[in-house]
């Protein structure tokens, strides 16, 4: 899938840093067009992989803002956005279109620029486009006190409503108490990366690689074409790749003759992505709709362990509306499950903001 991403404020700023930093280690090209937004002049200079022709500060000249932020007020957030709507419109002047599938917009739904000014900027992206607008939003810690938690309370029905699908992140189950805060966002955001563009990656293949079972943009926009709000499962493991000639040759051939171990390897990862921490802990059987991405080496995907995880997921899910494919990536280190679930309606933290 080739997207066009946005990051507005300051968490959704880094999130779109850190997916940047992810698909240039992983050799993926799925990030075509990258904008972030911010109120602050500070933080609009964090991120490291975004150029900086691609970063616009918005409400310099409102009383409020000033170009210093809005402090956390939703209210301002959203009015600095609607004033400054004609410069976010030219922004969007040199993003081709017919180069993207999709738009994703990622912001905090605690801070103020992303709550107050992100769903301002969706509602701007749905006029101008015919193309999916998602969202990736990050649910706010119970720690994080209670401006946050009202804030996102406020916004989020309106990231839910003004979106095509609504991919959410909670803070609260990714919290390790053994890091600092910024150490602890830090890691949450290169966990989210890696989940999202492992997903939205899949489809975009190297040059010299064909998938088994093709997997491309469409069927992405068909899953997540539900409405309401989706999580994402996640699991790896590393793969052996120092062995060489003979040997190399010979582990091909016994998996090839007989099967059985990459597919209950593959099997076994799916499971595991499902029953570990999702970005947003839910009851699997309450989603309409999943899609599962395996990437990593060719040798090591397997047609048969694909349709045993799908058959599972179908059971888990209790739908027929499971999709499943290969991202086969040559110079890949490790093999990777994700699995979307797509509208989810049981989710005790969406229950508890609300």
């Amino acid at each position: 899938m080739k997207l066009g991403v946005i990051g507005v404020g300051n968490a959704g700023s880094k999130i779109v840093d850190s997916m940047v930093e992810f698909e240039q280690l992983t050799n993926r090209n799925l990030c075509r067009h990258v904008l972030v937004i911010n109120t602050a002049r500070t933080d609009l200079s964090k991120p490291d992989h975004v150029p900086d022709d691609r970063r616009i500060l918005i409400g310099d000249t409102h009383q409020k803002a000033k170009g210093h932020g809005v402090g956390g007020d939703v209210d301002v957030g959203a009015e600095v956005a609607k004033n400054d709507l004609d410069e976010i419109r030219r922004a969007f002047d040199d993003v081709e279109i017919h180069e993207v599938d999709a738009i994703l917009v990622a912001a905090s739904l605690g801070g103020g620029t992303g709550s107050g000014a992100g769903p301002v900027i969706i509602n701007e992206l749905q006029k101008m486009y015919d193309e999916p607008v998602y969202g990736l939003g990050i649910l706010p810690g119970k720690y994080e006190g209670g401006r946050p938690a009202l804030n996102s309370a406020r916004s989020l029905q309106s990231f839910v409503s003004k979106t095509d699908n609504f991919i959410a992140f909670d803070n609260d189950a990714w919290r390790s108490k053994e890091q600092s805060v910024g150490q602890g966002y830090e890691r949450m955001n290169r966990e989210l990366a890696t989940r999202i563009v492992t997903l939205l990656g899949a489809g975009e293949y190297d040059e010299a690689t064909v998938a088994e079972n093709a997997m491309d943009s469409s069927d992405i926009i068909r899953t997540l074409d539900t409405d309401g709000i989706s999580s994402i499962g996640y699991a790896s493991t590393a793969v052996d790749r120092k062995e060489e000639g003979l040997m190399s040759k010979f582990r091909e051939n016994h998996e090839i003759s007989n099967g059985s171990s990459a597919a209950a390897k593959i099997n076994g990862l799916v499971r595991r992505a499902v029953n570990s921490r999702l970005t947003l802990p839910c009851e699997v059987s309450s989603a309409d709709r999943a899609l599962i991405v395996l990437s990593g080496p060719p040798s090591e995907l397997s047609r048969k362990g694909l349709e045993s995880a799908r058959e599972w997921i179908e059971a888990e899910v209790d739908t027929v509306e499971v999709l499943a494919g290969d991202d086969p990536r040559e110079n890949a280190t490790a093999l990777s499950a994700v699995v979307l679930l797509s509208n989810v309606t049981k989710t005790p933290r969406i229950e508890a903001i609300q």
